[in-house]
C-alpha cells in the first residue's frame, strides 16, 4: 500500500465531494470487490465523455495549462487522461502501422493528429473513417479542388493503384500533408478575421465549379430543425427551449430560407481546418462533412466556433463583434453576400447553436448541451447589434 495525492488521482469536483467529509488526513480505499457487477453509472459516462472531449482538444493543440483552466483540472491531471486516452487508441494504432504497408511505408513513424487522422512520417496523413459514403465525398473533392490548384493534400495511390484501402470494417486513405499548423490564439489581431473571410470565399468560389462536373449531396439547415433535432427536443421534454420559442425561431429562418443561395459548403469551418505557414494561409484539410446546403452556413459556423472557443483563442466578447465585421468584409471581396442572407445571419447562428444543443442532449452531454444553449441566448440577446457589424 503506498501514499497517493488525492490531487493527482481524483477528478476536481470529487475531491471537492470527499473534503467535505476528510482533509489534510490519510484515508485508505480498500480494493472493489471483484465479484460486484459493475455498472457505468451518469458520472463515469460523463466522465468518459469529459476525457475524451480533453483529448481530442489537446491534439487540436491546446496546452495541459489551458486544458486544465477550461476543465478546472490541475495540470498533473490533464496529462493522466492524456495518457490513458493514448493508451486506448495503442490498438488502432497497431492495425494502421500494418496497413500503411499497402503504400510501402511500413518504416514510417506515424502518431495521431486527430481523432480519425494519423501523420505517417512527415510527408503524410492517413485518414481513416467508419463510413466509406464519407471517405467517398472526401476524396472526390480533394482530387477536384487538386485538378484546380487549389491547396488540398494531394491523394496518394497504393503500390496497386488503388485510392484507398478497407480493413476490418475501416476504410482510410493517404493524402500528401500540406506546410503549416493550426492557429490557435487570436488576441487582439483582427487581421486575422479579414483573410478567413477571403478563405472562406475562396473555397465557396471553388465549391461552385465543383459542382459544374460532379453531383453532391444535398441537406438542408431548416429540414434538420424541422426533423431530428425538433425530435430530439421533443424526446427530452423540451428542457432546454420552449416548444413555443423553438418554433418561433424556426419560422423565423423559414420566412428567408427559399430566399438564400445555396450551393456546396465545407459544413465544418474551423482553425482547425485551415492551415498557415509563415504568417501565410497553405491549405483547406477536412472535407469529410462537404454538402450542398445554404452558402451562409460556413460563415455562421465559423464565427460561432469562435465563441465555442474564445478562452483557447484569448478572444473576448466584445472583440467577437469586431471579427463578425471583419470575417464578413473579407468575404464580400471576393463574393458578395444578397441582402436576404445578411438579415438570415442570426436567425442561422441560432439554428446552428440548437443544433448542437439538440445532438448533445440526445447523447447525454449535458455540459456541451449547456455550453450551446449558452452561445445561442447571447446570439439571441446580440441579434440588433450582429446586423449592425454586417451593414
Amino acid at each position: 500500500m503506498k501514499y497517493k495525492n488525492a490531487n493527482d488521482v481524483l477528478p476536481k469536483e470529487l475531491l471537492v465531494m470527499v473534503q467535505e467529509y476528510i482533509q489534510g488526513e490519510y484515508i485508505y480505499v480498500p480494493v472493489k470487490d471483484k465479484h460486484i457487477a459493475e455498472f457505468p453509472t451518469d458520472y463515469k459516462t460523463e466522465l468518459e465523455k469529459r476525457d475524451a472531449h480533453i483529448y481530442t482538444k489537446y491534439l487540436e493543440g491546446m496546452s495541459n495549462k489551458q486544458l486544465s483552466q477550461i476543465y478546472n483540472l490541475s495540470e498533473s491531471s490533464i496529462r493522466r487522461i492524456i495518457v490513458k486516452q493514448r493508451k486506448g487508441n495503442r490498438p488502432m494504432k497497431d492495425k494502421i502501422t500494418q496497413v500503411i504497408n499497402n503504400w510501402g511505408l511500413e518504416n514510417k513513424e506515424i502518431k495521431q493528429i486527430y481523432d480519425t487522422t494519423w501523420q505517417v512520417g512527415d510527408d503524410y496523413v492517413l485518414k481513416v473513417y467508419q463510413s466509406f459514403s464519407m471517405l467517398e465525398r472526401n476524396l472526390k473533392i480533394l482530387q477536384l479542388l487538386d485538378n484546380m490548384d487549389i491547396p488540398v493534400g494531394k491523394v496518394i495511390a497504393t503500390t496497386n493503384n488503388e485510392q484507398y484501402v478497407s480493413f476490418h470494417n475501416w476504410f482510410c486513405f493517404l493524402s500528401r500533408r500540406l506546410p503549416g499548423s493550426n492557429i490557435v490564439r487570436i488576441g487582439n489581431d483582427s487581421k486575422i478575421a479579414t483573410i478567413m473571410g477571403e478563405i472562406i470565399a475562396d473555397i465557396h468560389m471553388a465549391f461552385q465549379k465543383c459542382e459544374e462536373v460532379d453531383v453532391f449531396w444535398n441537406n438542408s439547415l431548416l429540414d434538420e430543425m424541422n426533423g431530428w433535432v425538433k425530435s430530439n427536443f421533443e424526446a427530452n421534454d423540451w428542457k432546454f427551449i420552449s416548444k413555443e420559442e423553438y418554433e418561433k425561431i424556426i419560422s423565423q429562418l423559414a420566412m428567408v430560407y427559399d430566399n438564400l443561395p445555396v450551393q456546396l459548403i465545407h459544413r465544418d469551418v474551423h482553425f482547425g481546418n485551415f492551415l498557415f505557414s509563415d504568417g501565410k494561409f497553405s491549405g483547406y484539410i477536412d472535407f469529410d462533412l462537404s454538402q450542398r446546403n445554404i452558402r451562409i452556413f460556413d460563415l455562421c459556423y465559423f464565427l460561432l466556433g469562435l465563441l465555442s472557443e474564445k478562452e483557447k483563442l484569448e478572444i473576448t466578447d466584445e472583440f467577437w463583434f469586431e471579427v463578425v465585421k471583419k470575417v464578413f468584409a473579407g468575404y464580400g471581396r471576393k463574393m458578395k453576400l444578397t441582402e436576404a442572407e445578411k438579415n438570415a445571419v442570426p436567425y442561422v447562428m441560432e439554428c446552428i447553436e440548437l443544433l448542437f444543443v439538440s445532438y448533445f442532449e440526445s447523447i447525454n452531454d449535458i455540459r456541451c448541451a449547456e455550453d450551446a444553449f449558452r452561445i445561442f441566448a447571447f446570439v439571441k440577446k446580440q441579434e440588433n447589434r450582429i446586423w449592425r457589424n454586417l451593414l
